[in-house]
Order: structure tokens, then C-alpha cells, then sequence
């Protein structure tokens, strides 16, 4: 029944949709433990915000306005000029609300844009996607049209103290060639919470200009907003970097509203392809976001209360993996951001999809590192060695994983 070659690819199994199963399959299964998923936590006080916003927009009949009507194909308007001028004031950028554009969910946001900037172009060139450090993000790996439209650059790694380490952008080795339709990296990175400092932002964004293509920034759980990023970095913008974000680790992943920010282009592209495919990005997540901007609540609640609770949480999550697993089983990707920890067992007799196998039979689910390094043509055993797990569990429930974890790499090593 399935003929176009369409049909084929995004109706095949994929490693993404494997994770979203995974993922709906244990939140209705009290007894899993999921350490893999990348839904973020319930900050109690965060949910207690949106609990009291739903209200008042409910009494105000600003949540029946959103429910009761279609949007534009750019998004909310007055969300959107809302977010341009919260932007402007608090960060210093020089954007309108034509810069700004929404999809249903920054997934459908990376479809779109990766479509746009590669794959099959005029008189036959094939333009790619080139990731400047892997690993990343799991969810890029089938969004193109086309197959083989990503390049990745090996990292350097610096093995670090108390048992960590850190990738590094390895510039000498990162090659921009013609067919390059643009840079894309994750800041911080998912899956390893790694945060590409400054002056390596820098280097990109040059690089970008001088090869004439864009510079696309996943923000998911970066800057501006929601801010889980535990060192220093500083947000940046300008007419050839497009910036991706989104209302998930704000705490509103069920809302599906991804945030772009672009020249007036990308931004006329993305709003044409809203309206083709969806007619229109969903309401209620950009009537909540402006309720958010109204109140001047947006930076503040990342500041104030997200960040500091998954900054305690990690340093905790951490704490509990040492008690249970040394370093010279485990290395620990530095955390520098995101909700996750990076796990690099260097000398474990098993690979990473044994591993996820026999902690799924346990009830514990993470995530093999295998899939996390699209456009690496190129067998490297380091990336069959690592896995990814989250921390917003509670502590006892992430003990519980830790330790049968710890217990299974004990088996492998027997």
C-alpha cells in the first residue's frame, strides 16, 4: 500500500520514534524506571505556575480566544511581538516579530529547516547538514527528504578531573566544502550537556559568514530561555544565525510550540510551509507563552527556578553514580547544561545496545550512545561505548537505576 519513497522512509522504524515508545510506554508503567526520556521534570513550583496561568486565562477568556481559533501561519501575533520585545529590552538583541516564527514543536521546526537548506537543490547539487561536533542530538537523524544529507566532525576530548571529560570543537579537523548547506550545533548538546563556549560560537558564526550559509543554533535547553546552562555563555544572534527554541523544558512539552528566530526569509519560508502542512501552529502554547511575556515572568522563571533545580539535581545525580560506579568504569561528560548525563564506559567488554537491552529487561531504560551520531560515516568505537541517561527522576528512583546499572557492568566484566 506504501508506494512513494516518502512513504517509505517516515513510515519506517526510526531511532527517534523507538525513543518516543519507549518514552509513552514507560510513563504508563509505574514499575520502569526511566532515566532515557527527555521529558523534563516537574518542578513543583513550575507546575504550580502554569496550574494558576490556565486559571486566570480560563476566568479572562483568553483560553477559550486560543482554543476557539486559528492563528496565523507565522504564529500568535501578539505573542510574537511580545517575545521580540522581551528579547530587545532584556538581551540586547534588534529583532521584530518578523523575525520570529512558531511551528508545532521545535521537531517539526529542525523537518522543515533541514529540508529547506539541503538535500536536492538546482542543477543537481546535494546539499548537506554538517554537525561540527558529535555527538547530537537523535531526533536530526531521519528528518531529511533525502538520504545521507549529514556530515559530522569528530571531537577532540579533554579528559578532565574527578572523572570527567569534554569534547571540544577540533577545528583542524572540520571541513567546510561547496556542498555544504549549513552548520548546525546544539547548545547546550543532547545528549552529552556539553556547551560550546563563546569563543568557539565565534569561530562558527565566522566560518558561517565566510562560506556564505547559515549558523543553526539548537537552544532547546540554552539561552535566552530556559536557561539550563551552569556555566558561562552568552546569547547570540544575528542575521545569518537561525535559533531554534521551544516551550518543552520550560515545563510545556504536551504545548508542541517551537521558536524560531531568523532573517525575514527563513522566517517567510517557515510560515509558507506552516500553512501547507498544519494551516497553522497550535494556539494554546503562544496564548500561554504571552500570558508568561505579560507578566515579565520568562527570563526570571528560567533563572530563578529552572536552572537551580536541575543544577542541584545533577550535582546530586552524580554523587549517587560515584557511590555506586567508580571512574575507572565510568567517565562522565562534563555537565554544562541540558537535562542529561553522557556516560562513557571506555573498556566495558559489552557495547551500548547490549547494555540498553539488558536494563530494559530490568525495568531500567536509557539510551544507546549508538544513536546519537548522525552524519558519522565512519566506525568509531567510541560511540558504541557510551549511553545516555536523565536526571529529573526523584533521587530514590534514580538510586534504583544506578544501581542495577552499576550490577550489570559488574556482570558484563564477569
Amino acid at each position: 500500500m506504501i508506494h512513494s519513497q516518502f512513504g517509505k522512509k517516515f513510515s519506517s522504524s526510526s531511532s527517534i520514534s523507538l525513543l518516543m515508545k519507549d518514552l509513552n510506554e514507560g510513563l504508563r508503567t509505574p514499575d520502569v524506571i526511566m532515566l532515557g526520556d527527555g521529558n523534563p521534570a516537574h518542578i513543583p513550583e513550575m507546575d504550580q505556575y502554569f496550574q494558576q496561568l490556565l486559571i486566570d486565562m480560563a476566568k479572562s477568556g483568553q483560553l477559550n480566544e486560543a482554543l476557539c481559533n486559528y492563528d496565523g501561519p507565522q504564529g500568535k501575533d501578539a505573542m510574537l511581538q511580545g517575545l521580540a520585545n522581551t528579547l530587545n529590552e532584556q538581551i540586547g538583541w534588534n529583532i521584530s516579530a518578523k523575525n520570529i516564527a512558531l511551528t508545532n514543536g521545535s521537531q517539526s521546526a529542525f523537518f522543515y529547516l533541514f529540508n529547506i537548506l539541503a538535500g536536492r537543490c538546482e542543477q543537481g547539487i546535494k546539499r548537506k547538514v554538517l554537525f561540527p561536533l558529535t555527538p547530537e542530538y537523535v531526533g536530526y537523524t531521519d528528518t531529511g527528504l533525502d538520504d545521507d544529507i549529514f556530515v559530522a566532525n569528530k571531537p577532540q576530548i579533554d579528559i578532565l578531573p574527578s572523572g570527567q571529560f569534554k569534547y571540544r570543537i577540533n577545528f583542524g579537523s572540520l571541513k567546510i566544502t561547496d556542498d555544504i548547506g549549513v552548520i548546525c550545533v546544539s547548545r547546550p548538546t543532547n545528549p552529552t550537556g556539553n556547551v560550546i563556549t563563546d569563543e568557539e560560537m565565534m569561530q562558527l558564526d565566522t566560518l558561517a559568514k565566510q562560506h556564505a550559509i547559515p549558523l543553526l543554533i539548537d537552544s532547546a535547553y540554552g539561552i535566552p530561555f530556559p536557561g539550563i546552562i551552569f556555566n558561562q555563555a552568552t546569547p547570540i544572534w544575528n542575521e545569518n544565525i537561525i535559533l531554534s527554541m521551544s516551550l518543552s523544558k520550560l515545563g510545556l512539552p504536551g504545548c508542541r510550540c517551537g521558536i524560531i528566530i531568523a532573517n525575514e526569509t527563513i522566517i517567510s519560508a517557515i510560515s509558507n510551509m506552516n500553512g501547507i502542512i498544519s494551516l497553522s501552529p497550535g494556539s494554546i502554547g503562544p496564548a500561554l507563552m504571552q500570558a508568561i511575556l505579560k507578566r515579565n515572568d520568562l527570563l526570571k522563571l528560567s533563572q530563578t527556578v529552572i536552572k537551580p533545580f536541575y543544577q542541584q539535581r545533577v550535582t546530586e545525580t552524580i554523587k549517587i553514580i560515584r557511590r555506586y560506579i567508580p571512574e575507572s568504569r565510568c567517565l562522565i561528560h562534563k555537565p554544562e547544561g541540558a537535562i542529561f548525563l553522557w556516560l562513557w564506559f571506555k573498556n566495558l567488554p559489552i557495547d551500548s545496545q547490549t547494555l540498553y537491552s539488558r536494563l530494559k529487561k530490568r525495568g531500567v531504560l536509557m539510551v544507546p550512545g549508538d544513536y546519537f551520531f548522525p552524519g558519522l560515516n565512519q566506525y568509531w568505537p567510541h560511540a558504541h561505548q557510551c549511553m545516555r541517561m536523565n536526571y529529573i527522576l526523584p533521587l530514590e528512583k534514580i538510586e534504583q537505576g544506578i544501581a542495577i546499572l552499576a550490577n550489570e557492568i559488574e556482570i558484563a566484566y564477569q
